[in-house]
Protein backbone atom coordinates (compact mmCIF):
# COMPACT_ATOMS: atom_id res chain seq x y z
CA UNK A 1 0.00 0.00 0.00
CA UNK A 2 2.59 2.49 0.97
CA UNK A 3 5.29 0.10 1.06
CA UNK A 4 8.10 2.96 0.41
CA UNK A 5 9.84 2.33 4.12
CA UNK A 6 13.06 0.57 2.58
CA UNK A 7 15.98 1.79 4.51
CA UNK A 8 17.45 3.67 1.14
CA UNK A 9 14.60 5.98 1.39
CA UNK A 10 15.26 7.28 4.35
CA UNK A 11 18.41 10.11 3.89
CA UNK A 12 20.37 10.95 7.50
CA UNK A 13 20.33 14.67 7.87
CA UNK A 14 21.83 16.37 10.90
CA UNK A 15 19.02 14.73 13.31
CA UNK A 16 16.85 13.06 12.86
CA UNK A 17 16.83 11.01 9.60
CA UNK A 18 13.86 12.18 6.83
CA UNK A 19 12.31 10.33 4.59
CA UNK A 20 14.08 11.03 1.11
CA UNK A 21 11.51 12.51 -0.92
CA UNK A 22 13.78 12.29 -4.53
CA UNK A 23 11.38 9.91 -6.08
CA UNK A 24 8.74 12.21 -6.39
CA UNK A 25 11.21 13.99 -9.01
CA UNK A 26 10.46 10.91 -11.56
CA UNK A 27 6.62 10.67 -10.33
CA UNK A 28 5.88 14.72 -11.20
CA UNK A 29 7.81 14.23 -14.88
CA UNK A 30 5.84 10.99 -15.88
CA UNK A 31 2.35 13.10 -14.43
CA UNK A 32 3.34 16.08 -16.24
CA UNK A 33 4.29 14.22 -19.98
CA UNK A 34 0.71 12.74 -19.42
CA UNK A 35 -1.11 15.68 -18.62
CA UNK A 36 0.47 17.20 -21.85
CA UNK A 37 0.25 14.01 -24.22
CA UNK A 38 -3.40 14.67 -23.15
CA UNK A 39 -3.59 18.42 -23.91
CA UNK A 40 -1.96 16.87 -27.78
CA UNK A 41 -3.99 13.95 -28.43
CA UNK A 42 -6.88 15.23 -27.62
CA UNK A 43 -9.80 17.92 -28.89
CA UNK A 44 -12.10 18.32 -25.80
CA UNK A 45 -10.15 16.71 -22.50
CA UNK A 46 -11.12 18.17 -19.01
CA UNK A 47 -9.49 17.53 -15.94
CA UNK A 48 -11.82 16.32 -12.86
CA UNK A 49 -11.64 18.35 -10.22
CA UNK A 50 -13.09 17.56 -6.72
CA UNK A 51 -11.01 19.31 -4.61
CA UNK A 52 -9.74 16.69 -2.66
CA UNK A 53 -5.40 15.92 -2.18
CA UNK A 54 -5.45 13.97 -5.24
CA UNK A 55 -6.90 16.09 -7.60
CA UNK A 56 -5.31 19.23 -6.21
CA UNK A 57 -2.06 17.33 -6.18
CA UNK A 58 -2.75 16.84 -9.97
CA UNK A 59 -3.89 20.79 -10.84
CA UNK A 60 -0.63 21.79 -9.18
CA UNK A 61 1.12 19.16 -11.61
CA UNK A 62 -0.93 20.94 -14.53
CA UNK A 63 0.33 24.31 -13.14
CA UNK A 64 3.81 23.17 -13.46
CA UNK A 65 3.24 21.65 -17.16
CA UNK A 66 1.07 24.48 -18.45
CA UNK A 67 2.09 27.61 -16.44
CA UNK A 68 -1.02 29.15 -14.10
CA UNK A 69 -3.25 30.52 -16.37
CA UNK A 70 -2.88 28.42 -19.14
CA UNK A 71 -4.49 25.06 -18.22
CA UNK A 72 -5.79 24.40 -21.55
CA UNK A 73 -8.87 22.32 -20.62
CA UNK A 74 -11.75 23.33 -18.14
CA UNK A 75 -11.97 21.33 -14.76
CA UNK A 76 -15.27 19.43 -14.08
CA UNK A 77 -16.36 18.34 -10.66
CA UNK A 78 -19.28 16.31 -10.55
CA UNK A 79 -21.16 17.16 -7.10
CA UNK A 80 -23.38 15.46 -5.26
CA UNK A 81 -24.88 18.23 -3.33
CA UNK A 82 -23.90 15.99 0.14
CA UNK A 83 -20.04 17.90 -0.49
CA UNK A 84 -17.90 19.01 3.02
CA UNK A 85 -18.51 22.84 2.83
CA UNK A 86 -14.87 22.98 3.55
CA UNK A 87 -13.82 21.38 0.32
CA UNK A 88 -15.96 22.98 -2.45
CA UNK A 89 -15.26 26.27 -1.25
CA UNK A 90 -11.42 25.43 -1.48
CA UNK A 91 -11.84 23.58 -4.66
CA UNK A 92 -13.84 27.27 -6.22
CA UNK A 93 -10.97 29.48 -4.37
CA UNK A 94 -8.05 27.47 -5.98
CA UNK A 95 -9.74 27.51 -9.61
CA UNK A 96 -10.08 31.17 -9.58
CA UNK A 97 -6.26 31.33 -8.26
CA UNK A 98 -5.09 29.82 -11.61
CA UNK A 99 -7.70 31.25 -13.71
CA UNK A 100 -8.76 27.75 -14.47
CA UNK A 101 -12.47 27.56 -16.09
CA UNK A 102 -14.51 25.65 -13.19
CA UNK A 103 -17.69 23.12 -14.79
CA UNK A 104 -19.99 21.45 -12.11
CA UNK A 105 -22.78 19.56 -13.30
CA UNK A 106 -24.88 18.34 -10.28
CA UNK A 107 -26.57 15.12 -9.06
CA UNK A 108 -29.89 17.25 -8.22
CA UNK A 109 -30.10 18.08 -11.92
CA UNK A 110 -30.02 15.02 -13.09
CA UNK A 111 -33.01 14.32 -10.20
CA UNK A 112 -34.90 17.22 -11.52
CA UNK A 113 -34.92 15.48 -15.07
CA UNK A 114 -35.67 12.70 -13.54
CA UNK A 115 -32.46 10.50 -15.10
CA UNK A 116 -31.62 9.87 -11.02
CA UNK A 117 -34.14 8.37 -9.35
CA UNK A 118 -33.61 7.13 -5.39
CA UNK A 119 -34.99 4.20 -3.90
CA UNK A 120 -35.22 6.70 -0.94
CA UNK A 121 -34.69 10.22 0.51
CA UNK A 122 -31.69 8.97 2.47
CA UNK A 123 -29.88 7.21 -0.14
CA UNK A 124 -26.18 7.73 -0.92
CA UNK A 125 -26.05 9.98 -4.23
CA UNK A 126 -22.89 8.83 -4.08
CA UNK A 127 -23.38 5.80 -6.95
CA UNK A 128 -25.84 7.96 -8.80
CA UNK A 129 -22.75 10.58 -9.97
CA UNK A 130 -22.10 7.84 -13.12
CA UNK A 131 -25.23 9.63 -14.41
CA UNK A 132 -24.44 12.88 -14.35
CA UNK A 133 -21.12 12.56 -15.33
CA UNK A 134 -22.24 10.39 -18.42
CA UNK A 135 -24.99 13.53 -19.30
CA UNK A 136 -21.54 16.08 -18.53
CA UNK A 137 -19.44 14.03 -21.38
CA UNK A 138 -22.20 14.24 -23.62
CA UNK A 139 -23.36 17.39 -23.27
CA UNK A 140 -19.68 18.99 -23.56
CA UNK A 141 -18.18 16.07 -25.80
CA UNK A 142 -15.53 15.48 -23.44
CA UNK A 143 -13.45 12.65 -25.05
CA UNK A 144 -11.08 12.61 -22.50
CA UNK A 145 -11.31 12.76 -18.72
CA UNK A 146 -8.24 13.58 -16.44
CA UNK A 147 -8.60 11.83 -13.26
CA UNK A 148 -6.52 11.22 -9.90
CA UNK A 149 -7.29 8.01 -8.80
CA UNK A 150 -4.29 5.96 -7.82
CA UNK A 151 -3.90 2.36 -8.08
CA UNK A 152 -3.36 1.67 -4.10
CA UNK A 153 -6.66 3.01 -3.68
CA UNK A 154 -8.67 -0.11 -4.37
CA UNK A 155 -8.28 -3.42 -6.27
CA UNK A 156 -10.46 -2.46 -9.35
CA UNK A 157 -8.50 0.54 -9.29
CA UNK A 158 -4.94 -1.97 -9.69
CA UNK A 159 -6.47 -3.47 -13.09
CA UNK A 160 -6.35 -0.14 -14.83
CA UNK A 161 -4.02 1.43 -17.55
CA UNK A 162 -3.32 5.10 -17.27
CA UNK A 163 -5.13 5.66 -20.26
CA UNK A 164 -8.55 3.96 -19.81
CA UNK A 165 -10.65 3.04 -22.82
CA UNK A 166 -14.38 3.35 -22.03
CA UNK A 167 -17.21 2.42 -25.05
CA UNK A 168 -19.79 4.17 -26.16
CA UNK A 169 -21.72 3.92 -23.18
CA UNK A 170 -19.13 4.92 -20.78
CA UNK A 171 -18.49 1.21 -19.27
CA UNK A 172 -15.17 0.06 -18.56
CA UNK A 173 -14.31 -3.29 -19.90
CA UNK A 174 -11.59 -4.50 -17.60
CA UNK A 175 -11.08 -7.53 -20.31
CA UNK A 176 -10.42 -5.33 -23.12
CA UNK A 177 -7.83 -2.90 -22.31
CA UNK A 178 -4.87 -1.48 -24.51
CA UNK A 179 -1.29 -2.46 -23.78
CA UNK A 180 0.85 0.79 -22.10
CA UNK A 181 4.52 -0.34 -23.19
CA UNK A 182 7.34 1.83 -22.99
CA UNK A 183 4.08 4.60 -21.94
CA UNK A 184 3.43 4.52 -25.30
CA UNK A 185 -0.10 5.13 -24.86
CA UNK A 186 -2.97 3.75 -27.85
CA UNK A 187 -5.11 7.11 -27.82
CA UNK A 188 -7.48 5.62 -30.84
CA UNK A 189 -11.61 6.22 -30.22
CA UNK A 190 -14.34 5.06 -32.13
CA UNK A 191 -17.24 7.80 -32.26
CA UNK A 192 -19.11 8.17 -29.15
CA UNK A 193 -16.18 6.56 -27.37
CA UNK A 194 -13.74 8.51 -24.84
CA UNK A 195 -10.80 8.03 -22.04
CA UNK A 196 -10.31 8.28 -18.41
CA UNK A 197 -6.54 9.35 -17.93
CA UNK A 198 -5.01 8.53 -14.76
CA UNK A 199 -1.47 10.23 -14.36
CA UNK A 200 -0.94 9.27 -10.48
CA UNK A 201 -1.83 5.66 -11.38
CA UNK A 202 1.77 4.89 -9.86
CA UNK A 203 1.64 7.45 -6.99
CA UNK A 204 0.65 5.90 -3.28
CA UNK A 205 -0.41 7.68 -0.16
CA UNK A 206 2.65 8.50 1.30
CA UNK A 207 3.83 9.83 -2.11
CA UNK A 208 0.95 12.19 -2.23
CA UNK A 209 1.39 13.14 1.29
CA UNK A 210 5.52 13.80 0.94
CA UNK A 211 4.50 15.80 -2.48
CA UNK A 212 2.15 17.76 -0.69
CA UNK A 213 4.56 18.66 1.80
CA UNK A 214 7.51 19.09 -0.55
CA UNK A 215 5.31 21.53 -2.82
CA UNK A 216 3.58 22.80 -0.33
CA UNK A 217 0.18 22.51 -1.77
CA UNK A 218 -2.55 23.84 0.11
CA UNK A 219 -5.52 21.59 1.16
CA UNK A 220 -9.57 22.33 2.53
CA UNK A 221 -8.63 22.19 6.52
CA UNK A 222 -10.48 18.91 6.97
CA UNK A 223 -7.33 16.68 6.09
CA UNK A 224 -5.58 17.88 9.31
CA UNK A 225 -6.56 17.19 12.90
CA UNK A 226 -9.75 18.70 14.48
CA UNK A 227 -12.38 18.10 17.00
CA UNK A 228 -15.68 16.67 15.76
CA UNK A 229 -18.55 14.57 16.44
CA UNK A 230 -18.64 11.05 15.69
CA UNK A 231 -20.16 7.52 16.39
CA UNK A 232 -18.56 4.23 16.44
CA UNK A 233 -20.54 2.14 13.63
CA UNK A 234 -19.23 -1.18 11.76
CA UNK A 235 -15.51 -0.38 13.07
CA UNK A 236 -15.91 2.98 11.27
CA UNK A 237 -15.70 6.83 12.96
CA UNK A 238 -18.85 8.23 11.20
CA UNK A 239 -19.51 11.88 11.23
CA UNK A 240 -22.33 13.29 13.27
CA UNK A 241 -24.13 15.60 10.71
CA UNK A 242 -27.83 16.73 9.67
CA UNK A 243 -27.23 13.94 7.00
CA UNK A 244 -25.63 11.43 9.44
CA UNK A 245 -27.64 11.49 12.61
CA UNK A 246 -26.73 9.22 15.24
CA UNK A 247 -28.60 6.43 15.14
CA UNK A 248 -30.83 5.12 18.48
CA UNK A 249 -28.56 3.55 21.29
CA UNK A 250 -25.46 5.05 19.52
CA UNK A 251 -23.04 7.50 21.88
CA UNK A 252 -21.54 10.16 20.25
CA UNK A 253 -18.23 11.60 21.34
CA UNK A 254 -16.14 14.52 20.19
CA UNK A 255 -12.69 12.92 18.82
CA UNK A 256 -9.94 14.38 17.19
CA UNK A 257 -9.75 13.18 13.87
CA UNK A 258 -9.22 14.00 10.05
CA UNK A 259 -10.27 13.28 6.48
CA UNK A 260 -7.71 10.46 4.87
CA UNK A 261 -9.96 11.09 1.70
CA UNK A 262 -13.14 13.12 0.88
CA UNK A 263 -16.28 12.48 -0.88
CA UNK A 264 -19.48 12.26 -0.47
CA UNK A 265 -21.13 13.52 3.29
CA UNK A 266 -22.91 9.97 3.69
CA UNK A 267 -20.60 7.83 2.72
CA UNK A 268 -17.01 9.42 4.32
CA UNK A 269 -15.57 8.52 7.16
CA UNK A 270 -12.72 10.53 9.34
CA UNK A 271 -10.02 8.52 11.02
CA UNK A 272 -8.69 9.53 14.72
CA UNK A 273 -5.87 11.53 14.21
CA UNK A 274 -3.55 14.45 16.06
CA UNK A 275 -1.49 15.09 12.33
CA UNK A 276 -1.46 19.22 12.32
CA UNK A 277 0.24 19.14 9.13
CA UNK A 278 1.67 17.48 5.54
CA UNK A 279 4.49 16.42 7.60
CA UNK A 280 2.77 14.95 10.53
CA UNK A 281 0.55 12.80 8.07
CA UNK A 282 3.46 11.29 6.15
CA UNK A 283 4.53 10.17 9.50
CA UNK A 284 1.20 8.79 10.30
CA UNK A 285 0.59 7.22 6.93
CA UNK A 286 4.04 5.32 7.08
CA UNK A 287 2.35 2.67 10.11
CA UNK A 288 -1.11 2.20 8.01
CA UNK A 289 -1.90 -1.14 7.09
CA UNK A 290 -5.42 -0.23 5.47
CA UNK A 291 -6.11 1.30 1.97
CA UNK A 292 -7.09 4.85 3.04
CA UNK A 293 -10.76 3.94 0.83
CA UNK A 294 -11.02 0.74 2.98
CA UNK A 295 -10.71 2.48 6.45
CA UNK A 296 -12.92 5.32 5.72
CA UNK A 297 -15.44 4.61 2.85
CA UNK A 298 -18.84 2.98 3.62
CA UNK A 299 -19.80 2.92 0.23
CA UNK A 300 -16.82 0.44 -0.85
CA UNK A 301 -17.56 -1.72 2.46
CA UNK A 302 -21.18 -3.88 0.80
CA UNK A 303 -18.67 -6.10 -0.94
CA UNK A 304 -15.15 -6.27 -2.69
CA UNK A 305 -16.35 -5.84 -5.89
CA UNK A 306 -18.73 -3.20 -5.15
CA UNK A 307 -16.10 -0.07 -7.12
CA UNK A 308 -15.59 -2.47 -10.02
CA UNK A 309 -19.24 -3.01 -10.44
CA UNK A 310 -19.66 0.68 -10.44
CA UNK A 311 -16.47 1.33 -12.77
CA UNK A 312 -18.26 -0.49 -15.42
CA UNK A 313 -21.33 1.08 -14.81
CA UNK A 314 -19.56 4.62 -15.97
CA UNK A 315 -17.93 6.00 -12.36
CA UNK A 316 -15.06 7.31 -12.12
Amino acid sequence: MNARTDTELLQPMHSPARLSNTHLDALEEETIFILREVAAAFERPTLLFSGGKDSLVLLKCAEKAFGAGRIPYPLLMIDTGHNFPEVTDYRDQRAKELGAELIVRSVEDSMARGTVRLAHPGESRNAHQSVTLLEAIEEFRFDALIGGARRDEEKARAKERIFSHRDSFGQWQPKDQRPELWTLFNTRLAPGEHFRVFPISNWTELDVWQYIEREHVGLPSIYYTHKREVVERRGLLVPVTGLTPARDGEQIQVRDVRFRTVGDITTTCPVESLAADAGDVVIETLSVDVSERGATRMDDMTSEASMEKRKKDGYF
